[in-house]
């Protein structure tokens, strides 16, 4: 789609995502937010530089436990923000909030650690950006959720695909014109073979790691090469597997596009039914159903064979008597029922605008344009003190459905959510899942 008829076709809330350029010019005459980094990895580093693109801020602080990938982080943010300046850099991120002069917190930490850093974030009083999902038990997300309303801080998770221009187009322009007419049915889904495989040997840490604050309140386990970096995500110990890593984008974008709240009833089945020899020991395959009343939002992955749409690897697909939907992050496909004209969209990735996303390491070029709209809409509630797009309360319902899904998997059985109580009805079982132990001295919130 080109730019043109990309902006002409979206709503006023689609212009304002897309002014590419106009995020810096907004913000120009604001005095520069304050901004600290937990977790100084792949994802960290994306979301922090994102940020600077959209306004003019100062990044103060650096904080990981790893000492190699915190000075590399030190380096590109000196070479990225405006003065220049190099960050203060921290092992122990209680240590950064100690200084109490942040404005901003991002935290990009694995999984596992985002339920006390963000917690103690809100309390040295930042406003803060978490990655998702926020937890990896249910009452983790519990008390995230507690502590932002305590604070009075605004906290935006990172499930971006609110923020992603084409699916905002999609959303305004399909669903909401009632394209679809009737929805029935979405599956969402994941086909990227991307569960860590091999059983190399346990070793010691690298010494550049700090390993036992690493794994911090998680259960500690013999350090691998498979764990750190990035393929923590294929370890129950550290995170909720693909479910937690992809099922929360897709269910996320699609509770937003439609208004959904609470899934009512939950059922999951699956496991490691094909790659059985790799130390990971996440599921390779699992189904997972959120009933919505009337409406069944079905979740599918595998890390193996081919994707059913090969244009469509991730991705939702929307169902109605009108038509077909198909959402991912390159665009989006229409597909009336009847006669009328398909309708196509495409990512537009705003390189020209940003030419420094052609060579950022590790960058996700088509992603980046979300990321950039993410962090406009937190930097606008920061403004009004309102919950942003993607507030905690909103990271934390998904976040704990894809909980409940490997619960239910876990139990063999279908689990009803009452989200007054905060409780599984009626199973005492499920309910004491809700909250894992921590490994001592950490303290569970």
């Amino acid at each position: 789609m080109h730019r043109r008829r990309f902006l002409q076709a979206g709503s006023a809330g689609v212009a304002a995502l897309s002014s590419l350029g106009g995020f810096a010019a907004e913000f120009a005459g604001a005095e520069p937010k304050r901004v600290g980094l937990i977790g100084c990895g792949w994802y960290g580093k994306a979301d922090l530089f994102r940020l600077v693109q959209v306004a003019p801020v100062e990044i103060v602080s650096l904080c990981d436990v790893d000492k190699t990938m915190l000075a590399g982080a030190a380096e590109m943010a000196a070479a990225r923000q405006a003065s220049k300046k190099t960050p203060r850099t921290y092992a122990d991120y209680r240590e950064m909030l100690k200084e109490q002069d942040l404005d901003i917190v991002l935290v990009a930490t694995p999984d596992h650690w985002h339920p006390l850093a963000m917690i103690a974030a809100v309390e040295a009083g930042a406003d803060v950006y978490v990655q998702k999902p926020i937890s990896v038990d249910v009452a983790e997300g519990q008390a995230m959720l507690a502590a932002a309303r305590k604070h009075k801080r605004v906290v935006q998770v990172g499930t971006q695909r609110r923020s992603t221009p084409h699916i905002i187009e999609a959303r305004d322009r399909i669903i909401n014109e009632g394209k679809l007419g009737k929805i029935g049915l979405v599956e969402i889904y994941c086909y990227y073979h991307m569960r860590a495989k091999g059983t190399p040997p346990d070793t010691a840490p690298p010494e550049s790691l700090d390993y036992e604050m690493w794994t911090g309140p998680a259960p500690m386990r013999p350090y691998n090469a498979l764990v750190h970096p990035r393929s923590w995500r294929s370890f129950t110990e550290y995170g909720n597997g693909i479910m937690g890593d992809m099922c929360i984008h897709m269910l996320d974008m699609t509770r937003w596009m439609l208004g959904l709240g609470w899934p009512k009833r939950i059922s999951s089945e699956g496991g490691i039914l094909i790659d059985k020899q790799s130390k990971a020991n996440i599921p390779d395959t699992q189904t997972a159903t959120f009933e919505f009343g009337d409406l069944p939002v079905v979740w599918q992955h595998r890390t193996w064979g081919h994707a059913v749409d090969p244009k469509y690897p991730w991705g939702a697909t929307f169902y109605g008597d009108k038509g077909t939907l198909k959402v991912g992050l390159q665009g989006y496909d229409f597909t009336p029922a009847g006669q009328g004209n398909p309708i196509h969209g495409d990512v537009v990735m705003e390189l020209d605008q940003y030419p420094e996303d052609r060579t950022e390491k590790d960058l996700e070029r088509h992603v980046a344009p979300a990321i950039r709209g993410h962090m406009h809409d937190f930097l606008k509630a920061i403004e009004t003190r309102e919950k942003p797009v993607a507030d905690i309360e909103q990271g934390f319902i998904s976040t704990a459905s894809c909980i409940l899904a490997n619960n239910a998997l876990r139990l063999g059985r279908t689990l009803a959510w009452d989200e007054q109580a905060g409780r599984v009805v009626g199973d005492d079982e499920a309910n004491a899942l809700l909250s894992r132990p921590y490994r001592q001295p950490w303290i569970h919130p």
